[in-house]
């Protein structure tokens, strides 16, 4: 067997997290029950990032208020259960930090909000954040328009030198809803290097861009109407009474009936989860929070302009569903094909919020790879990964699944043809690297289960570049 560190690439997955992002949300809130549904889970995961600021937005569904108060009531909901969610993780903000970082947009829509007094608390705030001494990204996440953002860029375009702007832009990382105003075209034509997530469009009369998003993938996937690969019942409104809301304490409580669709703007903060998969800073190698590629999407009739430069937008996975027992290919099934990790994990949080017992919730386990998570190997050399090392914190036990990212790196494995892995649902797995005519990657991805209630998953991601064999 031959295999060693590809010491000229960096292990761009496993360090990511070695620091906490920073994260700032703009939210219209009150439009429907989503966004409310949205900030519980966010609290629940905030000792994972920095929160810097969540401010209260209008979007084409709530044009000229916003609604400040209802961001207050959840999280002085979130005050009650800290110290119990604290017994469990730490690093949870305490909740007069939260309370202080609360601000008010412009309640105007889109790019009537935008321009000279134009600016509001959140705007101002969002420029204050941005202007830190602090290099780390920060992910501005709209999940409803983006006009305090917009505002912030207009102001510092007439405030900064073009170098000082310029290093600020190269920090921001935006991850936008769909597009629930006007701004975000004109912030992506005006501001060309601004990193941008997003499925461009607008719904106008449920005739719109929406189920065409990959975000929607959070709790749906539908064709005409019919759900066609995913589990629905786990985002479904009893599994939610069920497992969040009722019994579950006061921030579970927090998490109002599915009017149209579970948590539409949880996949802005999903890829931000410290769980051995995600990685934000690569939209394309994918993770809960979806995956996207950096391409200038066609124009569509339901956009409210031609995109004129890259941004990340959809892209397809093929996923094999065990509910249809068949494979799906959608931009959609980047996120759901994780639907019942991340369902479960969020059940997990709650249950840390109704109790500071820590042997009375499951907490997930520890994916450790026994190798490092990048590799360099020859074709036709056998290869053996493994996890060994996985541990879990309650004793639980584990269980191993390894599977080829297909859709990722640069080694084409065909269309539901995979690298074959040898003994993929074991704590050790092995696979002949592949013919290439040059240097190639290939993304394997361990998930580790436990056993627990709910069983919990993490993750790690191996890089294995292939060379070919010099005869």
């Amino acid at each position: 067997m031959f295999c060693m560190l590809f010491s000229s690439l960096s292990l761009i997955n496993a360090q990511y997290f070695d620091e906490k992002p920073r994260v700032f949300v703009l939210t219209d809130i009150e439009n429907e029950p989503d966004d409310a549904q949205s900030l519980v889970r966010f609290l629940t995961y905030s000792n994972m990032w920095d929160v810097e600021g969540i401010v209260a937005t209008t979007s084409c569904w709530q044009r000229d208020k916003t609604a400040e108060w209802r961001i207050h009531e959840i999280v002085d909901a979130y005050g009650k259960v800290r110290k119990n969610l604290e017994q469990h993780e730490s690093g949870y903000p305490e909740y007069e930090y939260l309370k202080g970082i609360i601000k008010i947009g412009v309640p105007k829509f889109g790019m009537t909000g935008v321009g000279e007094g134009q600016d509001s608390e959140g705007s101002n705030w969002l420029i204050q954040v941005l202007e830190k001494d602090d290099d780390r990204p920060i992910y501005v996440q709209a999940w409803g328009g983006a006009n305090v953002l917009a505002q912030a860029l207009w102001k510092m375009e007439r405030t900064k030198t073009k170098a000082a702007l310029d290093k600020i832009i190269s920090k921001i990382r935006v991850y936008t809803i769909s597009d629930q105003d006007d701004t975000g075209p004109w912030i992506r034509k005006n501001f060309p290097e601004l990193f941008y997530v997003v499925s461009p469009g607008y719904e106008e009369n449920g005739g719109g861009q929406y189920h065409y998003a990959t975000w929607t993938g959070i709790s749906g996937d539908k064709f005409h109407g019919r759900f066609i690969g995913p589990d629905f019942t786990i985002v479904d409104n009893p599994w939610l009474d069920e497992h969040i809301r009722n019994n579950h304490g006061p921030l579970g409580a927090e998490h109002p009936h599915t009017e149209y669709l579970m948590e539409g703007d949880t996949p802005s903060f999903l890829g931000l989860v410290n769980n051995g998969l995600n990685n934000p800073e690569h939209p394309n190698h994918g993770g809960w929070g979806g995956r996207y590629e950096l391409y200038i999407p066609p124009f569509k009739k339901y956009m409210y302009e031609p995109e004129t430069r890259p941004i990340w937008t959809n892209a397809d996975d093929e996923v094999y569903s065990p509910i249809t027992e068949s494979h799906h290919t959608s931009n959609q099934a980047t996120i759901w094909r994780w639907r019942e990790a991340y369902q479960n994990d969020f059940a997990a949080r709650i249950d840390w919020s109704n109790t500071s017992n820590y042997k009375k919730a499951n907490h997930p386990p520890m994916a450790k790879l026994d190798q490092p998570n990048e590799l360099l190997v020859t074709s036709g050399d056998k290869v053996t990964l493994s996890a060994k090392g996985s541990t879990d914190p309650d004793g639980d036990r584990l269980s191993y699944n390894w599977m080829v990212y297909k859709e990722v790196g640069t080694l084409n494995v065909g269309r539901r043809e995979t690298m074959p892995l040898e003994n993929e649902n074991t704590q050790e797995v092995s696979f002949i690297a592949p013919d290439t005519d040059k240097v190639k990657t290939v993304h394997i991805v361990l998930q580790v289960i436990d056993n627990g209630s709910p069983n919990l998953t993490r993750y790690q991601r191996v890089f294995v570049n292939v060379m070919p064999k010099v005869e």
